[in-house]
């Protein structure tokens, strides 16, 4: 099945998910409103969106270049130091433990999750805050994704590590791909076998529901929603074999720090951090020539 297909497959999926959930969380009010004022609510969060489609081009244009420079000069092998870790703080390793209730609708489950589940979870909140009066915590949402992505860049740069599967085949079992070869396809096409260490399934799953916790009040429902789905997510990519426990901790704590640096860069907070540098430089540049 080509690329191209199975992007078509997850929309035809996660679209109609969507459709309901905004109906029912945001409301057509809402939603009504956002559209006709749909352009000073997409200049709010411009920066934001800048800095996120820039992280994700280099990420993409760099995919090779970092690998190399991965491989050869700075990275660290590091999945033997995670196994090792794991087997001295657990009597039985928790990917073993979660694979050892397997079945075949648990297995569906968690694949559904995974592909389907997860994309959801990251494209709803960009309804759901578009939708409001403000756009802080639609800014603070999108900064901490751009957190997320360019931290794990450089973790995955620094760090060299296979998921359980890869490294196991015996002890740790690949459900994902064996039940749902075509879902492999698609990962393979987006990801790395070695962009493991963290999850970034995790820590932007994770970034949601703390995004969600902190917006409690506005959508109420979405916290236990968003809350069955990310540790879903998180569970998934343990049951999965793709995943180990210490990349799910690590993950939820650079989703932590990813929303922590939301709350605190929101696009006013960006343009004024660029104009106290410009003032800064031009300060020392006066004072050097003498203005």
């Amino acid at each position: 099945m080509a690329l191209v297909d199975l992007v078509g497959n997850v929309a035809l999926v996660v679209v109609p998910m969507l459709i309901v959930t905004s109906l029912t969380i945001v409301g057509p009010r809402r939603l009504r409103m956002a559209v006709r004022t749909y352009r000073w609510r997409l200049a709010a969060i411009t920066t934001p969106l800048l800095l996120l489609a820039t992280v994700l081009v280099v990420r993409v244009m760099t995919r090779d270049l970092l690998g190399e420079l991965s491989q050869r000069v700075v990275g660290m092998y590091f999945t033997g130091s995670i196994f090792s870790i794991e087997y001295v703080l657990f009597e039985t390793n928790p990917v073993v433990f979660l694979q050892s209730f397997q079945t075949e609708a648990l297995t569906a489950y968690f694949a559904f999750i995974y592909v389907y589940g997860y994309v959801f979870l990251l494209v709803f909140p960009f309804i759901a805050y578009f939708a409001l009066s403000e756009m802080d915590d639609l800014n603070t949402l999108v900064v901490a994704y751009t957190a997320n992505y360019a931290i794990g860049l450089v973790l995955y740069t620094l760090f060299i590590a296979y998921g359980p599967r890869n490294y196991d085949p015996i002890l740790f079992e690949s459900l994902l791909y064996d039940a749902f070869p075509n879902f492999g396809y698609l990962t393979h096409e987006v990801n790395e076998p070695t962009n493991v260490f963290p999850s970034l399934h995790t820590s932007l799953s994770m970034t949601v529901l703390f995004v969600a916790w902190r917006t409690r009040d506005t959508y109420p429902l979405w916290v236990p929603v968003s809350a069955v789905f990310a540790i879903s997510v998180v569970l998934a990519t343990m049951y999965l074999g793709i995943h180990w426990f210490s990349d799910v901790v690590v993950g939820t704590l650079l989703a932590f720090l990813s929303v922590s640096l939301g709350r605190h860069y929101t696009e006013r907070d960006l343009d004024e951090t660029v104009r106290k540098y410009v003032r800064r430089n031009l300060e020392q540049v006066r004072s050097t020539v003498g203005w």
